[in-house]
């Protein structure tokens, strides 16, 4: 009889990650790194969500070695500056003006991690996202209809992206925060997905 894999944890406070992650049909728990994040807006962005995903999935990986551990950071890239999670409603509406019109970039790093084994695999994923020209009423609208201080970028692609996204380019569930594609993948090759 084949041994099950190991337990899987989600190293993530994200709602939607749990989600998308939930959408493979595996069996995975959820534990927040506590971590501090680095945001630096003039650094590479690659760099950045690799570093990022590596610290939430090595904080909990050492707390559960046996475990499979899974990190995930995603951030927005425009004209050489990351567009992190926005600090409160007017960096919001300043960081879809900055996006109005204009084709952007999408980076996820994924960091996997078993102590027990030595097992660390890291992925990098990038998608592009082209908006609409956004007015001040299209912007206020979207803003009334979307909670968007915990997104990159001050959007969700999968909340009222009618009004802003006019189209995309690669992985939609990377655009979200999970690209499924890649986790699949990775996990498949860990033994966690048969």
């Amino acid at each position: 009889m084949a041994e099950p894999p190991p337990p899987l944890i989600l190293a993530s406070a994200s709602p939607r990650r749990r989600e998308l992650l939930g959408g493979l049909g595996i069996p995975f728990t959820v534990e927040v790194a506590q971590v501090v994040e680095f945001e630096d807006p003039a650094a590479d962005p690659r760099l950045l969500v690799a570093h990022n995903a590596a610290l939430k999935a090595d904080w909990v990986a050492a707390r559960h070695p046996a475990a499979l551990v899974l990190g995930a950071d995603t951030t927005v890239f425009l004209d050489g500056s990351v567009l992190n999670k926005p600090a409160d409603g007017a960096e919001a509406r300043a960081m879809l003006r900055r996006l109005s019109g204009r084709t952007h970039t999408v980076f996820t790093g994924l960091a996997l991690r078993r102590l027990s084994t030595g097992l660390k695999e890291d992925e990098g994923v990038t998608s592009e996202v082209t908006f609409r020209i956004l007015d001040e009423a299209v912007i206020e609208a979207y803003l009334a209809r979307v909670h968007t201080l915990d997104k990159a970028g001050g959007y969700s692609i999968q909340e009222g992206s009618e009004l802003i996204v006019a189209g995309y380019r690669g992985s939609f569930t990377n655009i979200m925060g999970l690209p499924l594609e890649t986790t699949k993948h990775i996990l498949t090759r860990c033994g966690q997905i048969g």
